[in-house]
């Protein structure tokens, strides 16, 4: 009964898993094993009123802005977006994003087999638990702590 971005209502599909969140947990997954995710963004720009041009980011958080931080938020945009446009759950997207990050870690330490050296996928998972992805196993790293 709630408002809808599409006239003709719903898809008749199955709300689980959603696909868009999926996918997106699936490609920010890889993109966080291959870059440095602690990474912070020198300088961010958004976009003018008009859509434009860019220009300097100028918020609170502009000098503690990461690559992580920021796929995170791509995962998140494109999920949740699902879910205003009246074709997911909440859940749905929750849900989603691990079905596709479990996919990609799987991927990963399938293609750690074709490598000759020894290497490893360090990432943050979208709960925050850091891994390291290897041929051999996936283990789940403690954080430090200070004493």
């Amino acid at each position: 009964m709630l408002p809808l971005a599409f006239p003709e209502g719903s898809p008749t599909h199955p709300a689980y898993g959603a696909g868009h969140a999926t996918v997106a947990g699936a490609c920010v997954t890889i993109l966080k094993a291959w870059f440095d995710e602690a990474w912070v963004i020198p300088e961010p720009v958004v976009p003018d009123a008009e859509g434009t041009k860019l220009v300097q980011y100028n918020g609170a958080d502009a000098g503690q802005m990461t690559v992580g931080g920021e796929l995170n938020k791509i995962a998140a945009n494109i999920s949740i977006a699902r879910n205003g446009a009246g074709v997911h759950w909440r859940s749905d997207y929750t849900e989603s994003l691990k079905l596709g990050e479990q996919i990609a870690i799987g991927i990963l330490q399938e293609q750690s087999l074709t490598f000759n050296e020894d290497n490893f996928f360090n990432l943050t998972k979208f709960d925050g638990q850091k891994i390291k992805i290897s041929r051999n196993e996936v283990k789940h790293l403690m954080e430090e702590k200070d004493d």
